[in-house]
């Protein structure tokens, strides 16, 4: 199951306390003051890990505390800093304050880290505090308390090709036969409740990543059916293919509410490159294969049959070129 949201409160470490000690010398009754600083506290860092896919560890583990740096000791000794403690999270999660919702960071690369809580400083010993006119001083610092925030993950997933369309409009079939992703398939509304991801490869060089997404409904903008769970990841995708039943009563107003809910839900999503495909073909008659698509009033669609194959591989050559092109107008370069 893809766990895509996930509510964490994180702990860093307090740092060290700064020690108060004085030289204990042979012949040296009354040495200087010695105390060593107390160590830094362990940070808390989120950091990107491309072979975690999902937030359940975050899921189930809502605490994270870092370890605190130890306190400083005698003969100017200074504690050791506490370990930062790394959460491994996937690619494409967006992280948010919780209670404003402001956007903190959004890691979208392998590597990508981002500090969420800093460790805090360790104290002064009591040889920091030495002057001329206090040569013996009997103060040194408490370590500084750590940082505690809490945090809304959300993932969001980065696809080259997200499918878009009512439910039974075919994608998990379409995903199944283009790839070797496994969704469940039924035909009966909303049996993909969760994305599915799956590589093409074209030919050795050629890879794209397509996003089968749960089916949307009228009104998913505003969060009916699954609707904020399938636009959230539309959102990072570069190419949109809107499918549609090709037997369905009206294939024109069914594209017409994708386009519509898509762009209601950001602006931007209007923006992206599209492509629009007549699916299950082989339900129509063979003599009416040709002139289909320009009937319905869609003549730029591409009319496919997942079962038979037909315009199968013309359907990802296209989408090859638009992500090729997509890429060279600035978008994400991890094609291929």
């Amino acid at each position: 199951m893809l766990i895509d949201l996930a509510r964490i409160h994180v702990f860093s470490g307090k740092g060290g306390a700064g020690c108060i000690s004085f030289r204990r010398e042979k012949y040296v009754p009354k040495g200087g003051p010695d105390g060593g600083d107390g160590g830094r506290g362990g940070s808390v860092v989120l950091q990107v890990d491309p072979h975690v896919r999902t937030l359940l560890d975050c899921r189930e583990r809502p605490q994270y505390r870092a370890e605190p740096g130890r306190a400083g000791q005698g003969s100017n000794k200074t504690g050791r800093d506490g370990e930062d403690l790394v959460i491994r999270l996937p690619r494409g999660t967006v992280v948010k304050d919780a209670e404003s919702g402001e956007i903190l960071a959004d890691l979208t690369k392998s590597g990508d880290a981002w500090i969420a809580a800093k460790g805090g400083r360790g104290g002064r010993g009591n040889s920091r505090f030495a002057s001329a006119t206090n040569q013996a001083p009997r103060r040194a610092d408490p370590g500084e308390t750590g940082q505690d925030r809490l945090l809304m993950l959300e993932l969001k997933l980065i696809a080259d090709v997200g499918l878009v369309g009512l439910p039974n409009a075919g994608k998990s079939t379409l995903l199944s036969r283009v790839t070797r992703a496994r969704p469940k398939i039924a035909d009966y509304p909303f049996t993909t409740l969760e994305p599915n991801l799956g590589i093409v490869a074209l030919d050795e060089t050629r890879t794209f990543v397509i996003a089968d997404l749960p089916g949307l409904i009228e009104g998913a903008s505003e969060g009916r059916g699954l609707g904020h769970q399938f636009l959230r990841h539309v959102e990072r995708t570069r190419v949109l293919a809107f499918l549609v039943d090709a037997g369905s009563e009206d294939p024109r107003a069914t594209l017409e509410l994708l386009e519509r809910e898509v762009v209601r839900y950001g602006a931007t999503l209007g923006e992206k490159p599209r492509i629009v495909v007549l699916t299950k073909a082989d339900v129509l008659p063979p003599e009416e294969h040709a002139g289909r698509a320009s009937a319905l009033g869609l003549p730029k669609a591409r009319l496919v049959s997942a079962h038979s194959g037909e315009n199968l591989r013309e359907l990802l050559e296209d989408l090859w070129s638009m992500i090729v092109a997509a890429s060279d107008n600035g978008e994400d370069d991890d094609v291929g």
